[in-house]
């Protein structure tokens, strides 16, 4: 039962890769809470949202809605392109006027 290269494809991070202190949105939500005497025990759980292999909002955003755009402004000019070489209307009847 040796190891016979059937390892994940991906790494999962340790819990202590990821600390509130250096993220000021995490600091300022403690020290918020802090003068209310409460503490968050699951604030850390929040940490890897800040961490800079996920990006920010604005990078998960144009992520999640320009992914596929090169390919598919790409696959558009192709269309046109072949659209206009083989004559344009294949119908033929956009012309005509009744």
């Amino acid at each position: 039962m040796g190891g016979h290269g059937h390892e994940p494809p991906y790494t999962i991070p340790k819990y202590t890769d990821f600390k509130v202190k250096g993220i000021p949105q995490l600091e300022e939500l403690e020290e918020a809470l802090a003068r209310k005497g409460l503490k968050d025990p699951w604030i850390r759980n929040e940490a890897w949202r800040y961490h800079p292999g996920f990006g920010t909002k604005w990078l998960r955003a144009r992520k999640l809605f320009f992914r596929g755009l090169p390919l598919g402004l790409a696959l558009t000019v192709a269309t046109l392109a072949y659209d206009k070489m083989t004559g344009g209307d294949s119908h033929g009847h956009h012309d005509d006027h009744h």
